[in-house]
């Protein structure tokens, strides 16, 4: 899938922490945005895992239910019409803060190549579930294999991102011999 043709309205699902997205704009290099349905339960960022993005703020806009946002260790909670940015490089995650469904408007400003790393990222937990674990966490290697590939686009919180470079260097080709592979490119 070419992201720059998709149909807009495309919806996939990430059924291991009851995420689905919904890309509905075109890409651009101003700004990515997409919208992500949780249910239940349902967290972002990697089962919500806290995680920067070091050249791109994030904007979240509730359209419906309530989100938990956390920014720093602080949470806040965001209600239908709210919104908050977090700033690049702020260590966050966010979850449905309810027992309901929780729609929000992501954006990503500027937009990078966001939009190919989230379509990646849901295209592979939709088609390839066996590459992640029990609970949803991705492999290390695809980790690895992804984030090497989308440089400065995502990052765990707390090592320092040029270990984590390095690391996803080296272990990038490894990943590609046994098989893992990025299915939409930068």
């Amino acid at each position: 899938m070419d992201p720059l043709s998709f149909t807009p309205g495309l919806t996939l699902v990430n059924a291991f922490n009851d995420e689905t997205f919904v890309f509905t704009t075109p890409e651009s290099t101003e700004a990515a945005e997409f919208e992500v349905r949780l249910g239940p339960g349902g967290s972002g960022g990697g089962n919500a895992m806290v995680h920067i993005h070091p050249k791109t703020d994030e904007t979240f806009t509730v359209r419906s239910g309530r989100l938990t946002v956390s920014i720093d260790g602080q949470m806040h909670e965001l209600r239908p019409s709210e919104m908050i940015t977090v700033l690049a490089g702020k260590p966050h995650f966010f979850r449905n803060a309810h027992d309901g469904n929780t729609v929000v408007i992501i954006r990503f400003t500027p937009a990078q190549h966001q939009l190919r790393f989230f379509l990646n990222f849901a295209t592979i937990a939709q088609n390839r579930p066996e590459w992640f674990g029990s609970k949803g966490e991705p492999s290390f290697l695809l980790m690895a294999l992804t984030l090497h590939t989308f440089k400065d686009h995502f990052y765990v919180a707390g090592p320092p991102v040029w270990a984590q470079k390095m690391l996803f260097a080296t272990l990038a080709p490894i990943a590609r011999l046994i098989g893992y592979k990025v299915v939409i490119s930068p």
